[in-house]
């Protein structure tokens, strides 16, 4: 016997689209109010009463209107937009921090910008040249589209829960060493006022109302680090020889093995390694005789990493990572 009626189901499904309808309606509601009521907002409210009248019949009657204007709240967050260090190195220029600054208030607000070198807590100072803007909003840094920010001049100005990602362009010592860290602060104010939460500025709300500072004291900041990453790179060579009496005598027609180790050491990686040793006088190349960690390498000029150019061997190591060290051997006949 069927009891899952026509009647039934469609009673189930209206109850289903209006718990949807109500679950979507919160939703809408709760983003919404994700900063508050606006600031400059009126809220109105009229009261009314109802009664009977003596020869029947109800009669109702409304309060006077009470009208409030919603304050705006002064609030700030700033955070560095960068998942770690930024990589960088001894002398180098306009290295970049990346801030994400937001208005946590209700109201429209311009913020003040604070970037200081010299907080402490690290083993460098860098030296910051310019605090910059991303105008164009692609989170990535364009020199001459983005715009260089000027106290006084050209706060940016922020709606109620949106952000600007800020650029720190800062020069590193060049006496920092590998592993050295240095720190840069940014800091934003809004520039209606700020201190301690509650604190009330009246008059200066967007809408006529009175500003408040909230929670956090209408300033945030937070910190960024540069990371030096200085590898070092070594090349050592030696040489073994095999006569043709099964000894190592330097002798016509002994075979001289060179071989040639580079390393890297410190941190990061040694960018673009190109090896070459030229073959030396007295001495014949014997063909095919490179290799590159234990594998062979071609004379030629093809897709592998070695070839002979100009009676010199020459290997392309490409980058090499601290800590990491390539083999290459090859070998000559003494004339």
């Amino acid at each position: 016997m069927n009891l899952w009626g026509s009647g039934a189901r469609l009673a189930c499904v209206q109850t289903i689209v209006s718990m949807c309808a109500l679950a979507a309606s919160l939703s809408v509601s709760s983003q919404a109010l994700a900063n508050g009521t606006v600031a400059g907002t009126n809220i109105d409210n009229v009261a009314t009463a109802t009664f009977d009248l003596p020869g029947g019949g109800t009669s109702t009657i409304s309060s006077n209107t009470i009208t409030l204007k919603v304050d705006e709240l002064l609030d700030v967050t700033v955070v560095s937009a960068d998942p770690g260090d930024v990589v960088t190195s001894p002398a180098a220029t306009n290295q970049l921090l990346k801030f994400t600054v937001t208005n946590a208030g209700n109201g429209n607000e311009s913020f003040a910008l604070t970037a200081v070198d010299t907080g402490g807590g690290d083993d460098f100072d860098p030296s910051v040249t310019s605090v910059v803007i991303d105008s164009n909003g692609n989170n990535a840094y364009d020199a001459g589209i983005d715009t260089v920010y000027v106290a006084g001049a050209n706060e940016p100005n922020l709606t109620p829960d949106t952000s600007v990602t800020i650029f720190i362009l800062s020069t590193i010592p060049g006496g920092a060493g590998n592993g050295n860290r240095g720190r840069v602060d940014l800091s934003a104010t809004a520039m209606t006022g700020s201190g301690s939460p509650g604190t009330s500025f009246a008059g200066l709300g967007q809408g006529g109302g009175a500003a408040v500072v909230g929670a956090t004291g209408a300033q945030a900041g937070d910190d960024g680090y540069y990371a030096i990453s200085a590898a070092t790179l070594s090349l050592v060579k030696s040489a073994a020889v095999t006569d043709q009496f099964s000894g190592n005598q330097q002798i016509p027609g002994a075979t001289i093995t060179y071989t040639l180790v580079a390393s890297a050491a410190g941190s990061g990686s040694v960018a673009n390694v190109q090896v070459s040793d030229p073959v030396p006088a007295g001495t014949t190349y014997k063909l095919n005789s490179l290799t590159l960690d234990g594998g062979a390498l071609t004379d030629a000029t093809d897709g592998d990493a070695g070839r002979l150019n100009s009676n010199a061997i020459a290997v392309s190591l490409g980058s090499v990572a601290a800590g990491s060290s390539h083999t290459i051997t090859f070998q000559v006949l003494i004339d």
